[in-house]
């Protein structure tokens, strides 16, 4: 079981992607030409700082201003801990090029994942739909390219088919070796203790019952019954969820947001959000999006934008005077236009503005690395 999910409201920021130096391991390795127009040796070693990490992940920044993006997929989460990478820090890693982000995620990859006892024939034919579902998921990707989104959902519906029957022939496997939790461990897991809220001792014994009832249904695979249990589990609890996760109030809502809104207009803002959480809380996701977007439309108005100067510094490549030039006449204009009024206006100028940056973007795309070595002072890291 999981915890429910809240909507939480988040700012997104831009990421700096990082960049890296590259030298061929091998004379007369075959090459190839990604989409940003960067040849490079399949077979390579590239040399950089460290720009990023994430879970999957890091970008480099390298002394020729390239930019590259290293997959861990293919390591372990035992052999990242022993890198003990940090940014800034000075790496080199020997790998082969891939085309597109998916790439990475190979059946090899995929088939460490799974649970023991699978036999060699299931995996022969785990292994010819997990190709085939990456083969559609490239038609789909290029479908959209070009717009044709009803071809796109075919693929996408077909993908999940082929993801549903390899789940039947995983899934009894999982279960075989799923180990689950004493009752007293799970509902510890929750936090509500850390935040001294206490189940009362009739809804802890009706808990515990429907706990073990799900987890018979589970390892017996009875989906459709175990989510019944798993909705009687959390409609007991929901009453504590709401005290462990209880709604923001609107004047601390408003003061993190620091905007310059007169009074008038936050009494008109109160209802408006506090009638939002209501109805999230009972599932009424049509008004409360309604009602989110009616709070957010009065919220923009006071929004300052950011200057041109501060917005286009968020980028970590160079553009032209000439570029430059027209990008702030675009950005300040399009700002200055009615909302209302000048939609299509709007469109127009940030469409123009998208385009010159477009050109930049591309010529500073990540080249996509699966590496099958990654050196760290002086330390040899290789694929298990």
């Amino acid at each position: 079981m999981k915890k429910p999910i809240k909507k939480t409201w988040m700012i997104a920021s831009a990421l700096t992607i990082g960049m890296a130096v590259l030298t061929p391991l091998q004379a007369g390795a075959t090459s190839v030409e990604p989409t940003n127009g960067v040849t490079v040796q399949i077979e390579q070693q590239i040399t950089g700082a460290i720009k990023s990490i994430s879970d999957d992940g890091m970008y480099l920044k390298g002394r020729d201003g390239k930019n590259y993006y290293i997959s861990f997929y293919k390591f372990s989460e035992e052999q990242r801990l022993k890198m003990n990478l940090v940014e800034g820090q000075e790496i080199t890693v020997e790998g082969n090029v891939v085309e597109d982000y998916s790439d990475f995620y190979t059946f090899e990859v995929y088939k460490k994942e799974l649970p023991k006892g699978v036999t060699n024939e299931e995996l022969t034919k785990l292994e010819k739909m997990f190709n085939e579902v990456k083969k559609l998921e490239k038609e789909a990707s290029k479908a959209e390219e070009n717009k044709a989104f009803e071809e796109a959902e075919k693929k996408y519906e077909e993908i999940r088919k082929i993801y549903s029957d390899m789940n039947k022939i995983t899934n009894p496997y999982y279960l075989a070796n799923w180990q689950p939790q004493p009752f007293e461990e799970y509902i510890e897991n929750y936090g509500f203790s850390e935040k001294n809220i206490v189940i009362a001792e009739s809804d802890k014994k009706q808990l515990k019952v429907i706990y073990e009832e799900w987890v018979k249904l589970e390892k017996d695979g009875q989906e459709e019954k175990s989510n019944n249990k798993y909705d009687e589990f959390s409609k007991i609890l929901q009453p504590y969820f709401d005290e462990l996760y209880p709604p923001q109030p609107f004047e601390d809502f408003m003061e993190r947001l620091d905007l310059d809104i007169p009074t008038e207009t936050l009494a008109i803002l109160k209802p408006i959000y506090e009638d939002a959480q209501k109805a999230e809380k009972v599932e009424n996701y049509e008004l409360s999006e309604k009602l989110w977007s009616e709070f957010s439309n009065i919220i923009d108005q006071f929004v300052k934008p950011e200057p041109f100067e501060e917005y286009i510094a968020n980028y970590d490549f160079e553009i032209s005077d000439t570029d430059k030039k027209q990008l702030k006449q675009l950005y300040e204009e399009a700002l200055k236009l009615d909302k209302k009024e000048e939609q299509e206006k709007i469109r127009e100028n940030w469409e123009a503005f998208h385009n010159i940056l477009d050109t930049y973007f591309k010529a500073n795309k990540e080249v996509l690395i699966s590496p099958s070595k990654v050196i760290v002072n002086g330390q040899e890291y290789l694929l298990q």
